[in-house]
């Protein structure tokens, strides 16, 4: 039998710490005299006892190591718990949202999804929109150091691999697990200050430019109005979120290297130069689409290509402009690039470049041995070999991740959604990216016109996505909970 203790004592630390976070809304709406300050403040209060008696009920006399089979569970109960009770807010408020939808679009924050229910985001209270934006921002903290500290060992898709050159790399660096984490919050802090600083020196107002910096680095996508960063029609906000996005969705582990004297930890990363050179493929794929659809040119149209790859490659999600009007080779481009993902060990979601690496030297060593029978041929990753293990770990993923895109879009498909919705919605929410295509879930749109089942099934995707697929599917095995 499993033990639960260090998951409740664990959970219950979450849960208080997400309590206390709603004070801080609370504050918001009493500095502008909006009375949801009161339901900020007795959620805040349910929230954080909650926590605290988890944490009594699993506090033990001395610390103990987690077992893989407890990990599994505090990853996939972490978000579905915060989820729950981060949801409160918003069914109490003016808002009044229902269990089935807050609990959606707090799911979409955390896990750093950035699909929405609401509408009217501007005239929307002023804490909602900061506990949305806080929710994202916690919600990419989160995941960054499971990324880093759970999911290598739980070798999950490939994940193992990062195990390894993690403990080669960075013991001589910072030789424990919880000093790395410190360090990637404090990078995280201080990217968060400098987009809001240059957001606001671009035009913003502050709390324009704190919301949309917090969910810029967390690669979230949620914003303080319904047109995204459209509402600002400004060149400069969109280049600053362009550097910001790309910046959320790199290693947070090779900052860290930078920070201890490692000057090329960043730019000398294979993973690195292989994703920055797959965004500016796409981006200037996109300027050639919008010449011959004759919609875009110049400046505008690097700007907007370069912008729409970004957000979606960073699976951040925001939008500046609709472009379901390019035409069917526009939605062809952006569909295949919300599959592919950014860097390993960011806040961004999707496959990751480095799996894409990984599948492509798998492909080229079999075709190599079609050629060469008694010919050895090791997957290499970066220049180095890697294990059969890790490539039968990555081809695994994979197949589990296109079966799970397919049955989320037949799904919705068999509950009357036309194709492009149900497709794209899938994989905008298994990918963790935030809108899909046309008009309903599109840039133009948002996903509170789908009914309960399927913000349910979405919402599944979300955290399957998020937390690598294994993590959560481990959980349905009746031999998981076997003694």
């Amino acid at each position: 039998m499993t033990d639960l203790r260090p998951i409740n004592a664990a959970l219950g630390i979450l849960v208080a710490v997400l309590g206390t976070m709603m004070l801080v809304p609370a504050i918001v709406d009493l500095a502008h005299r909006n009375d949801d300050w009161i339901v900020f403040t007795v959620s805040a209060a349910v929230t954080t006892f909650v926590g605290c008696m988890l944490w009594l009920t699993g506090r033990q006399n001395e610390p103990s190591r987690l077992t893989v089979r407890q990990a599994f569970l505090l990853t996939s109960f972490a978000w579905i718990v915060l989820s729950a009770f981060a949801g409160l807010p918003l069914m109490w408020s003016q808002v009044g949202l229902s269990f089935t939808r807050a609990f959606f679009e707090t799911m979409s924050a955390l896990t750093t999804t950035g699909s929405t229910v609401l509408t009217g985001l501007d005239g929307m209270p002023p804490g909602i929109l900061v506990w949305r934006s806080m929710l994202q921002w916690y919600g990419g903290a989160g995941i960054i150091v499971v990324a880093i500290a759970i999911l290598p060992m739980l070798q999950v898709g490939g994940m193992q691999l990062f195990r390894t050159e993690s403990s080669d790399k960075s013991e001589k660096v910072l030789p424990r697990v919880a000093e790395i984490s410190n360090r990637i919050i404090m990078v995280y802090v201080a990217l968060s200050l400098a987009c809001a600083i240059a957001y606001f020196a671009a035009g913003m107002s502050a709390f324009d430019a704190v919301n949309h910096a917090m969910t810029t680095i967390s690669t979230g996508g949620f914003s303080t109005h319904d047109n995204s960063l459209g509402e600002f029609k400004s060149g400069a906000v969109d280049y600053i979120a362009i550097v910001f996005m790309i910046a959320g969705a790199l290693p947070m582990l090779l900052y860290v290297r930078m920070m201890a004297g490692d000057r090329l930890a960043l730019f000398g990363n294979f993973e690195v130069r292989l994703f920055v050179a797959v965004v500016l493929a796409f981006a200037l794929t996109s300027v050639l689409q919008q010449r011959l659809e004759g919609v875009n040119s110049g400046e505008q149209a690097f700007r907007f290509a370069l912008f729409n790859v970004t957000t979606m490659i960073t699976t951040t999600g925001f939008a500046t402009t609709d472009y379901a009007p390019w035409g069917a080779t526009s939605d062809a481009i952006y569909f295949l690039v919300m599959f592919l993902g950014a860097c390993t060990g960011s806040t961004a979601g999707g496959l990751k470049t480095f799996r894409l690496a990984i599948v492509g030297g798998t492909i080229v060593q079999h075709l190599k041995r079609t050629i060469y029978p008694r010919g050895v041929f090791p997957v290499r990753y970066g220049g180095k070999p890697i294990g059969d293990d890790v490539a039968a770990s990555v081809m695994s993923f994979l197949f589990l991740y296109l079966l799970t895109f397919v049955v989320v879009a037949l799904s919705l498909n068999v509950m009357g959604y036309d194709f492009k919705t149900a497709y794209s919605a899938s994989i905008a929410c298994l990918a963790n990216v935030g809108p899909g295509l046309g008009p309903i879930v599109g840039p133009a749109g948002n996903f509170a016109s789908l009914d309960d089942a399927a913000l349910w099934l979405l919402a599944f995707a979300m955290l399957v996505g998020r937390l690598e697929l294994f993590t959560v599917y481990v959980l349905l095995l009746p031999r998981f909970w076997a003694r």
